[in-house]
């Protein structure tokens, strides 16, 4: 599809710069993509916000000792 934008004249400059001005398209297509996805990412990640408790986990007395078990406990860990 085709759409019509506005982008200012420096932005274009530095965009040809990067990509030339046959590829501007697939970068600006590239780009609004990776955008929303990371738009996405956050709407998620404000979703879950306060969906876990603030106590009553087994890591709660000594979080970097249950993060250690679990390093130790998975076969694929070197060292």
């Amino acid at each position: 599809m085709r759409l019509h934008i506005s982008v200012d004249d420096d932005l274009v400059a530095r965009l040809d710069e990067r990509v030339g001005a046959r590829g501007r398209s697939a970068f600006i297509a590239a780009a609004l993509a990776h955008a929303l996805e990371q738009e996405h990412r956050w709407e998620l990640i404000e979703a879950a916000v306060g969906s876990i408790p603030d106590s009553g986990h087994e890591w709660d007395v000594d979080a970097a000792g249950w993060v250690r078990s679990g390093r130790r406990a998975d076969a694929r860990r070197v060292g």
